[in-house]
């Protein structure tokens, strides 16, 4: 019985440092597992959305620099209803998604090869960048001079207010595009078609106006078309030619080959290539900027002191910083697709984070784009009062660019 008994012991000794070792790797496991980081206060252990809290991890553990309740300055087409067509699909961004977005609308289009968005005019201007693939664009100005023109990656092109204009997608996939309206507050999808003026016309009118038989224009849609699917257009020369009468052509082309402009500005660190209306002549209330970061690069601390600023990003990875004045300053993440905006004279800088070209555009309500460098700024002003104020010695004060970097690299 003794033995039996010590058996027995010694088994329950065994179990019990079995559970123990077992119980010692299940909460070493556990402590692996629900061990907060070592700043406890950048753990969270409620509910999340950690796709999007990855995309925006400088909203939720900001730099120790930001302060104050400056009000988001970030949205994203990808958070945009989309308007789809067999030809094509459009999606906004207007002040009523964005309302920090007062002075400038974004659009994002993609027509099909063929896919046409029909004619149109409306009242604010249009200034578009070509992202993807090859359109034609036609437009008529107020004395019938025409203008005809295929446009591709890279191009911009410029409707002012009020003037007709339509968009073809080309073989051999269509294109993708990006537009900006110099008013906040419009809609793409308010605009004056010629589909749906003409369903809204009775037909004896129509008749009287155009001179032929009211039964001729019976087939007329009774809806706007919007976008829509035709045959692809003929050569362009040929359009040219059809589309000239006895007043010829638009003297001030509507488009601008961007993409082959030499860069306003070149260094390690990246480009710029600048359009308004000294280059691109016809753009007169659209200036815009395409900015290439190279990874780790800066678009250094800047403002703009005439105007708003509407930013798409195009490629890679950003953060930006915008400082407001009176102690407030915020930093929020970038991907492709999202638009950011920062109001007139106010302090930001945008940083390449990730390990591709960061590309962007910045555009603005303005015939012409004017910045103004923080670097520039220092270097230009007495030495002695710059160190009055900043408390830097002289051998950093000598090392900080005098000229304006634009992009400085890593």
């Amino acid at each position: 019985m003794a033995e039996q008994h010590d058996v027995t012991r010694r088994n329950v000794l065994k179990s019990g440092m079995a559970a123990l070792a077992t119980a010692g790797t299940f909460t070493t496991v556990f402590a692996q597992q629900a061990a907060p980081p070592a700043d406890r206060s950048a753990s969270n252990p409620g509910p999340g959305n950690p796709s999007l809290a990855q995309q925006n991890q400088d909203s939720f553990m900001p730099p120790p620099t930001d302060h104050g309740d400056e009000p988001a300055f970030k949205y994203s087409f990808s958070l945009s209803h989309n308007r789809t067509y067999k030809g094509g699909w459009a999606r906004q961004v207007t002040v009523r998604d964005f309302p920090i977005s007062r002075d400038l609308a974004g659009v994002n289009m993609r027509l099909t090869s063929g896919g046409i968005r029909e004619l149109h005019w409306h009242v604010p201007a249009e200034w578009a960048y070509m992202i993807y693939g090859k359109a034609r664009i036609t437009a008529v100005d107020s004395q019938g001079r025409s203008f005809v023109q295929d446009v591709g990656p890279g191009d911009l092109w410029y409707f002012p207010s009020g003037i007709p204009h339509s968009i073809q997608g080309l073989a051999p996939d269509g294109c993708e595009f990006l537009l900006v309206f110099d008013d906040g507050g419009f809609s793409e999808f308010d605009t004056f078609q010629i589909s749906d003026w003409m369903a809204h016309t009775p037909r004896e009118v129509l008749a009287k106006n155009f001179g032929v038989p009211a039964a001729a224009l019976d087939p007329i849609p009774e809806r706007e078309l919007y976008i829509f699917e035709a045959p692809l257009p003929g050569e362009l020369t040929s359009d040219q030619k059809t589309s000239s009468g006895s007043q010829g052509s638009i003297p001030t082309p509507y488009f601008y080959r961007l993409g082959a402009q030499e860069p306003a500005k070149h260094t390690r660190g990246g480009e710029v290539r600048i359009a308004d209306s000294k280059s691109f002549n016809a753009s007169a209330t659209i200036a815009a900027a395409v900015v290439t970061v190279r990874p780790g690069g800066l678009r250094e601390l800047h403002w703009h002191p005439n105007a708003d600023e509407w930013q798409y990003y195009i490629g890679g990875k950003a953060r930006m910083t915008v400082f407001a004045a009176s102690g407030r300053a915020r930093t929020m993440d970038f991907a492709p697709g999202d638009v950011g905006y920062v109001l007139r004279s106010t302090g930001h800088y945008i940083e390449n984070t990730g390990d591709t070209d960061l590309v962007f555009i910045e555009t603005f309500k303005s015939s012409y784009y004017q910045d103004i460098s923080l670097s520039q700024w220092i270097t230009h002003t007495p030495p002695q009062l710059i160190a009055e104020h900043l408390h830097i010695d002289k051998a950093t004060l000598a090392a900080i660019p005098r000229e304006k970097a634009v992009v400085v690299p890593l």
